[in-house]
């Protein structure tokens, strides 16, 4: 493969595990498996530097923003760490920047700090009090989470805590929320004990638990702060440096590790760099390394930073935990689209203090790429305390019987044939009836995004699916009140209120039933793009792959991936039972005679209006001669933004594009 190729598949790994990661806090490798990917991307970039493109995720700060919290700016960019993986890098990075200081200048001190697995906050004070908290996003933009942060009872609301200082006129401060190991333990006996869901480690616990929208389940987690870093300051104390800050913070009343540690000798840092590690695992919090910042702020400033990350700081990783094991056996998992994933049964060992019995592979191209097999002694690690995966076979020990593992033809759930496209690196259950994929097609179903059914959330798809009521997503309409009120909590008026939403929810728009299909590919603005050319379900169901190519933004591997959804049998079983119960099966043609004010004209609508749902205010555009797109290009005429605008917002006001609210498109409209 040529560096070209390379470089552009590197982007695409990394943007999609960053976005797992930092968006859906769902990673799916480890620490540092994406370090890897992101330093090779670095290392070629570096090479060809005609290569690199300003979209390179080496080019920007952080990761993607949630639409559902209000977005906010930082009074400065939130960058990240670079890394180093041994004393030889911290070297480098040492004689790199001191290189750049006046010749004289004396060796600087410098501050350890420990490296926190959680989730970066930024608090904002006026006048002593917390006014606004917000996750770090994408480093210029956070998500708005006041609320949330609010009930974290170490966060303190007022500073200073105790008398005898006076607050800074305004204070903004950095920290990183988290939740203690013995604490996150607890908490998933209690999920356990509960029959709720468990949770894999503490750092996703921690993100996730202040990136919910109901602050009451924040405050029943068991979050804890520590603050490591003055944004921002007017009034209160003058600092010079990093030390100084951090015993500033405490004094005020924020919570501060007690793993600080400040050095005048470069030697002892690198030393406490390397004993640390042995630390780490006594402590009752998780960190995958250490910070190493230049301690003096003035020279931080002189400093600066190079792309999205600052001179005089670096992270020191320690390297993944192994251990070696047997493979008993390769179990393999269907998700809600359908793809197959391979894991490792695992005779059980303990690495790093936890226990380990499973392990990821990835997908099969990586077991045939690593030949692992059933019954391999093999290699495997706990990157960034996140997920064990295997890294290679020990072959040496392998037993003369074992036999190269390839993906079953058939799905392991429903016995259906298993495709694999062209291209891709996946292997697919396309059986929209597949009982592994049930539950969870069904949560999306009924979804907000899809037939936003009220009432309706993956709880009562596991109890439905259990109970038997459901075999596929159509069987949703053919739930009865007789079913549902012999069931426990199940009272009339909670009965009602679900049928009714059920009912409604055959009005909504075909696009919506596109979109909650859960078609490989097929998300809102697909689904819409399709019913606005094809303007039926039924017509979409027999359009062949070369119409489909047809419309614009359709291209050849999303076009196989729909025609062959509904060549399905059983899919188009599914399509009729839901036909037959009344669904909204056809797009109503706008009506042309009224005004075509908005002709020409193209929106984007973000965030909650006053009075019109998004399918109210299309259908209200569309109406008028305009035309609705799913993202913000420079070919967008206006942003339509109501409260909680997310990240289009964001990208309008970057790419100078007119914002306007409910009131002023129906002015534009001739209201």
């Amino acid at each position: 493969m040529d560096a070209k190729s390379r470089i552009e598949e590197l982007r695409e790994l990394v943007r999609y595990h960053s976005y797992r990661y930092h968006v859906l806090d769902d990673p799916a490798i480890s620490d540092s498996a994406y370090d890897a990917l992101y330093r090779e991307l670095q290392e070629l970039e570096t090479l060809h530097p005609e290569l690199v493109a300003p979209d390179s995720p080496t080019q920007r700060v952080g990761g993607e923003l949630s639409e559902e919290f209000a977005s906010i700016e930082h009074p400065r960019p939130m960058l990240s760490l670079a890394n180093g993986f041994s004393a030889e890098e911290v070297r480098a990075w040492r004689d790199r920047f001191l290189k750049l200081l006046p010749e004289g200048h004396p060796e600087p001190a410098y501050v350890v700090e420990p490296k926190i697995d959680g989730l970066t906050v930024v608090l904002h004070y006026t006048d002593g009090l917390f006014t606004l908290g917000a996750t770090r996003g994408d480093g210029i933009h956070g998500e708005d989470i006041t609320p949330n942060l609010r009930t974290v009872r170490a966060l303190p609301l007022h500073i200073p805590v105790r008398g005898g200082m006076v607050a800074p006129a305004r204070l903004v401060v950095r920290g990183e929320a988290y939740m203690r190991i013995d604490a996150f333990e607890a908490f998933n006996r209690e999920q356990e004990a509960a029959g709720k869901r468990t949770y894999a480690n503490p750092r996703n616990t921690a993100a996730g638990s202040l990136r919910v929208l109901d602050p009451a389940i924040t405050a029943s987690r068991p979050l804890k702060l520590f603050c490591y870093q003055v944004i921002e300051q007017e009034g209160g104390e003058a600092l010079t440096t990093q030390w100084e800050a951090l015993d500033y913070l405490s004094r005020l009343g924020f919570p501060v590790s007690d793993q600080n540690r400040r050095f005048t000798d470069f030697k002892a840092v690198l030393e406490h760099c390397l004993h640390w590690e042995a630390v780490r695992d006594t402590l009752n919090f998780e960190a995958d390394g250490l910070v190493i910042k230049v301690d003096d702020l003035a020279t931080q400033r002189r400093l600066g930073a190079v792309g999205s990350a600052p001179r005089w700081a670096l992270a020191y990783k320690y390297p993944a935990k192994e251990a070696a094991t047997r493979l008993k056996r390769i179990v393999v998992t269907v998700g809600r689209t359908g793809t197959l994933t391979p894991g490792a049964d695992l005779e059980p060992v303990r690495i790093g203090g936890v226990t380990v019995s499973s392990a990821t592979l990835h997908n099969a191209e990586y077991v045939a790429e690593h030949d692992i097999r059933e019954g391999d002694m093999v290699v495997i690690k706990r990157a960034g305390e996140v997920i064990p995966q295997i890294l290679r076979p020990v072959l040496e020990l392998r037993p003369p019987d074992t036999q190269p593992w390839k993906m079953p033809e058939r799905c392991p759930a429903c016995g259906e044939a298993v495709e694999h496209p062209e291209g891709e690196v996946a292997y697919y259950c396309v059986n929209a009836a597949c009982p592994a994929q049930l539950v969870r097609a069904i949560e999306h179903f009924v979804s907000r995004g899809a037939m936003d059914i009220e009432g309706f959330g993956i709880r009562q798809a596991e109890v439905f699916v259990a109970l038997g009521f459901l075999h596929d997503v159509a069987d949703i309409y053919h739930l009865t009140a007789d079913q549902l009120l012999a069931l426990e909590g199940y009272a009339q008026k909670r009965v009602a209120n679900l049928l009714a939403a059920i009912e409604s929810s055959k009005q909504q728009q075909p696009a919506r039933l596109l979109t909650a299909l859960g078609i490989r590919g097929v998300g809102g603005t697909v689904a819409q793009t399709l019913m606005e050319h094809l303007r039926s379900v039924d017509a979409l169901a027999s359009a062949s792959r070369e119409a489909l190519q047809q419309i614009p933004g359709i291209g050849p591997v999303l076009a196989g991936s729909i025609a062959d959804w509904f060549l399905r049998a059983t899919n188009r079983h599914v399509l009729d039972k839901l036909k037959a119960s009344g669904i909204r099966w056809e797009t109503e043609a706008q009506p042309s005679s009224g005004p075509q004010s908005l002709a020409g004209l193209v929106f984007v609508i973000t965030g909650t209006l006053p009075t019109m749902s998004r399918e109210q205010a299309t259908a209200f555009i569309e109406a008028h001669g305009g035309k609705v797109v799913g993202s913000v290009s420079g070919n967008t005429g206006y942003v339509v933004a109501g409260e909680k605008a997310g990240s289009k917002l964001a990208a309008a006001e970057k790419l100078g594009v007119r914002v306007i609210d409910e009131a002023t498109l129906r002015h534009l409209a001739g209201e």
